[in-house]
């Protein structure tokens, strides 16, 4: 009898599967030699596909010269990606880290640290305002303003210091800003909510809102930005730059997790020297994975990709609705699809899928999501729509 040593929130749903063992483009296989298409691309991670010769050029180069140093000393890397990063953000300084929840909790310190330097918020006062639905990441303190259950229950004590209102509800944030707010931290698109898109005009209240208070607009683009929406950020859409940039997972090629918090130096130098760090993070061999991302996105290739495919995936989703459908969300090549709770739930449609060769995954309740490399062709998004379609109509739709 074989026995199970993994301990993951899928262990237990991938029981008797062959595992996935390779991958190319759009494209994976497991170890029977079953394949199928991506249309989930590691959350977001692998919006270059599998394997993107550029990054796995970069990877090997550089883990041919040297892939770690202690951050007390200078590598010829860490300028060079954060020059880069600068350029494709707009902002002028970078912290490097390795995870989204790590950049996410280094953004919460830069607030908290600029509030009590730059605004003079009394220690131990400062506010931080949240989104209903947000999904930040499962550490202890991110999960303390998690209105998840499932991330949230049985975790407490909670960390204070957040405040959190309805997502995309400009009058419910502005009522609940104080002499101590330092921050607004939002989702410019909510994604584990299932690809929640705000009201036309949010970003751009927000914007306003932040720059009137005096208080840090902090955009976590881990999954909205680099290209997935269409524009290098979903920021972009509204034409708003925010004051800190949190970023991670297609930064990192679909490789090596890296991540990264941009913002410009009159906000970063609250923190000093000595104060925050991180082993691995800006290593060599993250930076030359990451400047490799970059160089990607600068023509804007991908971009216009996401855009032009996204604007076909969405056209043949909405022929769906109405036939076992709800409702279909989403910007680029990427879509929340709430699928009639009559028929089955989201947890069931992903696994139809992936008996079809489809790897896609479930949000809450009957949403599933749909966010493939950006690589994928019209053709390709059209197999992946047309089984959905399939899987319904043998649920009855």
């Amino acid at each position: 009898m074989s026995e199970r040593h993994t301990h993951d929130n899928y262990a237990e749903l991938n029981e008797g599967r062959p595992p996935l063992a390779r991958g190319e483009d759009v494209w994976v296989w497991d170890t029977a030699g079953n394949k199928f298409l991506d249309f989930l691309s590691g959350y977001s991670a692998n919006n270059f596909g599998h394997r993107h010769p550029a990054i796995i050029k970069a990877l090997v180069d550089q883990a041919d010269q040297l892939t770690l140093t202690a951050r007390a000393f200078g590598q010829d890397k860490l300028e060079p990606f954060s020059k880069a990063l600068s350029e494709l953000t707009g902002k002028d300084r970078i912290i490097p880290m390795n995870t989204g929840a790590e950049a996410v909790e280094t953004a919460i310190k830069l607030a908290r640290k600029w509030g009590y330097e730059k605004k003079g918020v009394p220690k131990g006062k400062a506010n931080i305002i949240v989104m209903d639905g947000n999904f930040h990441g499962r550490t202890t303190t991110i999960v303390s303003f998690s209105s998840d259950p499932t991330a949230r229950d049985g975790f407490d004590p909670y960390t204070s210091g957040f405040v959190s209102v309805p997502y995309g509800d400009i009058d419910a944030i502005a009522g609940a800003i104080d002499e101590h707010t330092v921050a607004v931290l939002f989702e410019p698109i909510q994604g584990e909510a299932g690809v929640i898109v705000p009201p036309d005009g949010f970003l751009k209240s927000l914007r306003e809102l932040c720059t009137k208070h005096t208080i840090l607009m902090m955009a976590d683009e881990i999954q909205s930005g680099l290209g997935r929406t269409g524009e290098t950020f979903a920021c972009d859409h509204e034409g708003v730059t925010p004051d800190v940039y949190i970023l991670g997972k297609a930064l990192g090629g679909g490789v090596l997790p890296v991540s990264a918090v941009a913002a410009d130096k009159d906000i970063m130098t609250a923190i000093k020297p000595g104060e925050h760090g991180s082993t691995f993070g800006g290593n060599p061999l993250a930076c030359a994975v990451a400047i490799a991302a970059i160089e990607l996105l600068k023509t804007g290739e991908f971009q216009k990709d996401a855009r032009e495919k996204g604007a076909y995936m969405h056209e043949q989703l909405a022929k769906l609705v109405g036939h076992g459908v709800k409702a279909v969300r989403g910007r680029g090549l990427w879509a929340g699809i709430d699928i009639d709770p009559k028929l089955m739930s989201g947890h069931d449609a992903a696994e139809k899928l992936y008996e079809k060769g489809i790897l896609a995954k479930d949000t809450h309740g009957s949403t599933i999501r749909f966010s493939p490399p950006l690589t994928i062709s019209k053709k390709e998004i059209l197999h992946g729509v047309t089984t959905l379609g399939e899987v319904l109509r043998e649920a009855g739709a």
